[in-house]
């Protein structure tokens, strides 16, 4: 028998990817990929397999730049492979926009 912890991750995954996708469901997948706090600091939208992520500071900004390969690797996993492609991290404090693949 398999602990609860574990089945969890798996089911979660299969029901996403299995799903047709929406606002919703991308919103979603980035809470649980990158956390809380983090969601609390951003907003997303998915345009043409990029993930435009809208955040309240530089500070933020960084953090996502730095995590952005582990991020997109989770993004993957939830929404299958060719959902998302790219990150793009706008600051609402400038203008200064960056991509990550």
């Amino acid at each position: 028998m398999k602990a609860l912890s574990q089945t969890i991750p798996g089911a979660l995954r299969h029901l996403l990817q299995t799903m047709p996708l929406s606002d919703g469901k991308v919103t979603f997948a980035w809470q649980t990929a990158v956390g809380p706090a983090l969601q609390r600091a951003t907003c997303v939208k998915l345009v043409d397999r990029t993930l435009i992520v809208e955040t309240t500071s530089q500070q933020w900004r960084r953090e996502i730049l730095r995590s952005s390969g582990t991020i997109l690797s989770r993004l993957q996993e939830f929404l299958g492979q060719d959902a998302v492609t790219e990150i793009v991290v706008r600051s609402g404090t400038t203008s200064n926009v960056e991509r990550r693949t």
